[in-house]
């Protein structure tokens, strides 16, 4: 009997795989809250959001459709010293196949406008959080957003398909954005490591916070490189529908100098520009989590075949205790600013975004105490939170 419950634990991974990707409903993992109801955890006054309604009213389907990407060398396979021995496929490699479809309502995509007016785009998903309003992308999408400047028209838009904006548009507050300092210090190559934000949003125009609206995915944070099945999906720049794409993640030790570090590796054809930070999903019995999401190396990969993200440690989890926590954020130009340094604007907990060793390791031990945060350090071989693939 004992040498069945491996199997057993595979085939309910697999069921919950299956029952998840079933559609929006059994996707959402967190029940979403009626409009107008409250909710004494999310402390978001409901009522009209006119801010939301004007983003709304300016972003149609025409200048969505037209949105550029922010992340124009992801999958244009003309990144500096392009190989398959740096970044790409490896020889005979099988890529998991992607598909479009009308998405899920945890996962959407950012518009807004860069400083000389020309829209972008970039992808999300929103977390849970105890003020329901909070959204994870990639740190080079966001970075370029810090303070404010409401005339950039920043904006998120859950499961955005088709032209179609099925529960509005959440305003990102002035200040919402969160990049850890490292990331604005380091650059988006010496920084990759830390390529990872988050972005606190405002309700939508009926007033209906974020998370009440579309539920949300828990974040995983010290759980290794490797999980199976991963379920990968991304908005490309210009398409009517996002992409899904099922495989797995793997290590991969950089051997560029230029973007050092550790990171997970996924193997899914054309995420290209656009789908940068979107996530990538593993199935739990509560619902979906994310255990990254696409960027880090090269930005999230040269080619549009394999994709990439920081690990997800304790700098990933200081980060987020400081946006859930309403902590200023960090911000270009704040270079030499200690993290828990009292008013600070990048002030973070102790232990915070803080430090997890050279970019290289962003495994090093000293997480907080969050229940959904694991101890790190432990041996790459034996990575919890991963699972057979299915039908492997």
């Amino acid at each position: 009997m004992a040498r069945r419950i491996p199997g057993l634990r595979h085939l309910a991974v697999c069921a919950v795989a299956v029952l998840l990707s079933g559609g929006p409903a059994a996707a959402a993992s967190a029940s979403p809250t009626p409009p107008g109801s409250t909710d004494a955890t999310a402390g978001v006054p409901t009522g009209p959001n006119p801010v939301a309604a004007q983003l709304d009213a300016y972003w149609t389907a025409a200048r969505m459709t037209a949105a550029l990407p922010a992340d124009a060398a992801k999958g244009s396979e003309t990144g500096p010293a392009l190989s398959p021995a740096v970044d790409g496929p490896r020889p005979g490699e099988y890529i998991p196949p992607s598909r479009s479809f009308d998405g899920i309502p945890q996962a959407g995509t950012f518009f807004w406008t860069d400083a000389q007016g020309t829209g972008r785009t970039c992808s999300g998903s929103v977390v849970r959080g105890p003020r329901h309003d909070l959204v994870l992308s990639a740190g080079h999408c966001l970075k370029g957003y810090s303070g404010t400047a409401p005339q950039r028209r920043l904006a998120f838009v859950p499961q955005y398909h088709d032209g179609v904006k099925p529960y509005g548009v959440f305003p990102v507050g002035a200040g919402g954005v969160y990049v850890p300092q490292q990331y604005y210090d380091l650059g988006e190559h010496a920084g990759a490591a830390y390529d990872f934000g988050f972005a606190v949003t405002e309700p939508n125009q009926d007033g209906t916070s974020l998370q009440d609206a579309v539920g949300g995915v828990r974040l995983l944070t010290g759980t290794g490189y490797h999980h199976a099945p991963v379920r990968m999906i991304g908005y490309p720049a210009g398409a009517e529908k996002p992409l899904e794409c099922w495989s797995r993640t793997t290590r991969w030790a950089s051997d560029d100098p230029a973007d050092p570090g550790t990171f997970p590796r996924i193997a899914c054809d054309a995420f290209v520009g656009g789908t940068s930070g979107g996530p990538m999903l593993v199935p739990q019995l509560d619902g979906w989590a994310v255990i990254g999401v696409i960027g880090g190396y090269h930005t999230g990969g040269n080619t549009a075949q394999v994709s990439y993200s920081a690990y997800f440690g304790s700098a990933t989890r200081a980060l987020y205790d400081a946006a859930v926590t309403g902590t200023p954020p960090a911000g270009a130009g704040r270079a030499g600013v200690t993290p828990g340094t009292p008013g600070a604007r990048g002030d973070r907990k102790s232990g915070g975004a803080g430090d997890p060793g050279k970019p290289g390791d962003p495994r090093k031990s000293g997480a907080q105490g969050s229940p959904t945060s694991t101890p790190y350090g432990y041996p790459e071989q034996k990575d919890r939170g991963s699972s057979p693939m299915c039908g492997s």
